[in-house]
């Protein structure tokens, strides 16, 4: 078996909970999903099964779109609202203000990671070492905020200020950093309340599976060639399958950067990218065996 599946992350469950499930349903072990969701979180989580599992650092790769919660005010160790609380303070800021500050954030930035997150420091894990209450030199990434729009009015409550935002956002950037970033900028504190993924590359929510059918044997693997139909794509006869599994070099004859071969079944067989040794010529990056 071998495909995709979209599924709706459901609160309270990690992103490795649903991959358990889906690798009992496909009964392989090939499964693999494309950027962790928190146990906080819902929405948009491809899981990659078989053969597709080569191809999730190609789906990583994608924007994502997020619906945020926000509660200036609160600070907790984890920067969401399941953490210690660490510091709360009297906040009750205008709209203007905080929409004068969300658009300052449309920029590319280099981010610090959460202390409580699976990136990894001298080989452990950064929410090892929170865990253990020792601290480390958390590391900073470069991502972009392509967009983001402050969605509803904001609304006040035990004197702390409660906003969402809708966000487009890089591969790796992490939406509780973005919001103490946006916290800090207004002078006080922030963390987040909750979080819906609507949308992973091309993917919507909309069209996510719910976990439930999952379990119940009711999602179908979806074509593995969805996930590559960004880039050219070509079918090939069975002398040029041959020369492709044996994993040979091809002539550059339309000058790609990158192109996806189908055998006459439509079946995924490779993708190639532009030799960089002699640009004449594509060589082989995935190759798929069934």
């Amino acid at each position: 078996m071998h495909g995709y599946i979209l599924i709706n992350k459901e609160k309270d469950m990690t992103s490795r909970d649903v991959i358990n499930i889906a690798s009992k349903v496909f009964k392989t072990k090939k499964v693999g999903h494309t950027g962790t969701l928190d146990p906080l979180a819902t929405g948009v989580l491809v899981i990659c099964v078989g053969q597709a599992t080569k191809l999730v650092e190609v789906v990583t790769s994608n924007s994502k779109e997020y619906i945020a919660t926000i509660c200036l005010g609160l600070d907790t160790d984890t920067l969401d609202i399941t953490g210690k609380v660490l510091n709360e303070e009297n906040c009750t800021l205008s709209k203007d203000d905080i929409v004068k500050v969300l658009n300052s954030f449309k920029k590319t930035y280099n981010q610090e990671v959460p202390a409580y997150s699976a990136v990894k420091v001298k080989g452990k894990k950064c929410y090892e070492y929170a865990r253990a209450g020792i601290e480390v030199e958390l590391p900073k990434k470069e991502v972009t905020i392509y967009n983001i729009d402050l969605i509803d009015e904001p609304t006040y409550k035990d004197n702390k200020t409660y906003f969402k935002i809708k966000t487009k956002v890089s591969k790796g950037t992490y939406i509780r950093s973005l919001i103490r970033d946006i916290a800090l900028e207004l002078n006080t504190v922030g963390t987040m309340v909750d979080l819906v993924r609507t949308k992973q590359g091309k993917f919507l929510l909309e069209n996510c599976d719910t976990l439930e059918d999952l379990k119940n044997g009711k999602v179908k693997l979806r074509p593995m060639i969805d996930l590559v139909d960004d880039i050219e794509i070509k079918s090939i006869d069975d002398n040029v399958k041959k020369d492709i599994l044996n994993g040979k070099l091809l002539e550059n004859k339309n000058n790609c950067e990158e192109i996806a071969f189908v055998d006459k079944n439509s079946n995924l067989i490779s993708i190639y990218k532009k030799y960089e040794k002699n640009n004449k010529f594509i060589k082989p990056w995935k190759t798929f065996v069934y």
